[in-house]
């Protein structure tokens, strides 16, 4: 960080995730009323789709971290995202629960909240440390469940195969 370069005003910071936050969740009207965004559109990409949603709302979280959101805050914003990364690979369902669960706009939500509540008590580099730790935690625990899915699925295939050769 340049230390002859001015803080950024956690204003624009709160501006930049909210649009951030629309962008991702609800940037484009569609007949009826309902309104998507980049990632339900991103998501139907297999793979490359959720990742790359999956870093963007991370980003909205460290974010939060620095405008002053506490710890048990940052967990339920990335509890949120958890979940729709974790549905969202499922294959067609997963691309419909992405586009109506708006894990961001929720993390919008809970960051207002927490805003209009009480400063925070902590300095931004605990909150931000925090931040990454539950992120990265939380990402583990997705991809050991996920290992572990594929594990019991391969795991009974074989089984299957097994009982199917021998009768």
């Amino acid at each position: 960080m340049n230390p002859n370069k001015p803080k950024e005003p956690p204003r624009s910071r709160l501006e930049r995730i909210r649009v951030l936050s629309r962008l991702l969740d609800s940037a484009f009207p569609l007949p009826g009323g309902y309104r998507i965004g980049l990632d339900g559109i991103i998501g139907l990409i297999p793979g490359f789709g959720d990742i790359v949603g999956s870093i963007a709302s991370s980003y909205i979280i460290v974010e939060s971290a620095r405008l002053g959101a506490s710890t048990a805050t940052l967990l339920r914003m990335a509890v949120n995202v958890l979940v729709e990364s974790l549905v969202g690979l499922i294959p067609f369902f997963g691309d419909l629960f992405d586009i109506v669960w708006k894990a961001n706009e929720k993390n919008m939500a809970l960051m207002d909240k927490q805003l209009a509540a009480a400063p925070p008590e902590s300095s931004p580099e605990t909150r931000l440390k925090a931040a990454v730790f539950i992120i990265l935690g939380l990402m583990l625990a997705g991809v050991a469940a996920i290992a572990y899915l594929g594990f019991s699925l391969l795991l009974r295939l074989i089984a299957a195969l097994q009982g199917a050769g021998g009768a």
